[in-house]
């Protein structure tokens, strides 16, 4: 670990990122770490679990707390999302706040801001998706949230082009403490390669299936074995949904949707661990998971 003393300028710290669900977190933690760790989704809630990501600079290092969206939670699995999600306050030097200014989720920033002021924290703020709002509709957003939360800044962005995402990152480095870097130079997580191809599958099931399997859908993985010293991983993995009629949905005609799912999955897979990868996936029909305590500490919820 690289051993820079606070009197060398260097800054470090923890960053929760928190907004509402589909605001743009994964997208902009995956840009800011130039590969992707987090899944994304135009479908709300993707992210269930805190990710962790390090973004590494030449004066700061940044650890980022991607967190699930944050919403007024109903069911079991959504109480414990959210949960997860404001537990990441304890932890951090700095809250990044991202908000969607095309599609604005008022319920649930209002609630977001309403836990903010209770703690100390400070926090900058990300109006993203400016590149799908006019410039005088961007101005009223600056000026609106401006006066609704003594932010440490305020900086427009766009998460999926990149657009002021530099400017954003230099307006964190600016309100984190000084200190030593928390990590190595190439470290980029803390998550297990099983996780993160876990939840790669997860992301290709949301984004190839209809509007109710997300919420109801878990992958495990049953086997990751390296083989051929190294130049092969062989994955075995289940993926976990709540009735017959989503089993099917996720199989499709013939197998024709788990073979797609399978496929795009692996790519992914492969490039993340730059060697070959054989995929086997399975599903199973888990009834009611998502409300049942046990089912959701058996799927790491």
């Amino acid at each position: 670990m690289n051993t820079t003393d606070n009197t060398s300028g260097f800054r470090s710290g923890f960053v929760a990122i928190l907004g509402a669900p589909n605001a743009g977190k994964s997208t902009l933690l995956n840009r800011m770490l130039g590969q992707k760790i987090s899944i994304t989704s135009k479908k709300p809630q993707t992210t269930r679990n805190r990710i962790l990501g390090v973004v590494h600079g030449p004066t700061a290092q940044m650890v980022f707390l991607d967190t699930p969206g944050i919403h007024r939670a109903k069911t079991p699995l959504n109480v414990r999302i959210v949960d997860a999600a404001l537990a990441t306050l304890s932890e951090a030097d700095l809250v990044l706040l991202v908000v969607d200014v095309q599609t604005p989720d008022k319920g649930s920033e209002k609630l977001l801001l309403d836990k903010l002021a209770q703690q100390k924290t400070p926090v900058v703020l990300a109006l993203n998706k400016i590149d799908q709002v006019r410039r005088p509709d961007l101005l009223k957003e600056i000026e609106l949230w401006s006066a609704r939360f003594p932010f440490s800044a305020v900086v427009p962005i766009s998460a999926k082009s990149g657009e002021q995402v530099e400017r954003l990152q230099q307006a964190m480095e600016a309100n984190l403490p000084s200190g030593p870097p928390f990590f190595p130079p190439e470290s980029l997580t803390d998550l297990p390669m099983r996780f993160i191809a876990a939840e790669m599958i997860r992301e290709k099931v949301i984004r190839l299936t209809g509007q109710e399997i997300p919420y109801a859908v878990a992958v495990t993985i049953d086997a990751f074995k390296e083989e051929k010293e190294g130049a092969l991983v062989r994955i075995h993995a289940t993926i976990h949904v709540e009735r017959a009629s989503q089993k099917g949905i996720v199989i499709g005609k013939q197998g024709a949707k788990l073979k797609q799912i399978g496929e795009a999955a692996r790519k992914e897979i492969e490039a993340m661990l730059e060697t070959r990868v054989f995929l086997k996936l399975f599903v199973r029909v888990q009834k009611n998971w998502t409300k049942e305590t046990k089912a959701l500490r058996k799927f790491g919820y």
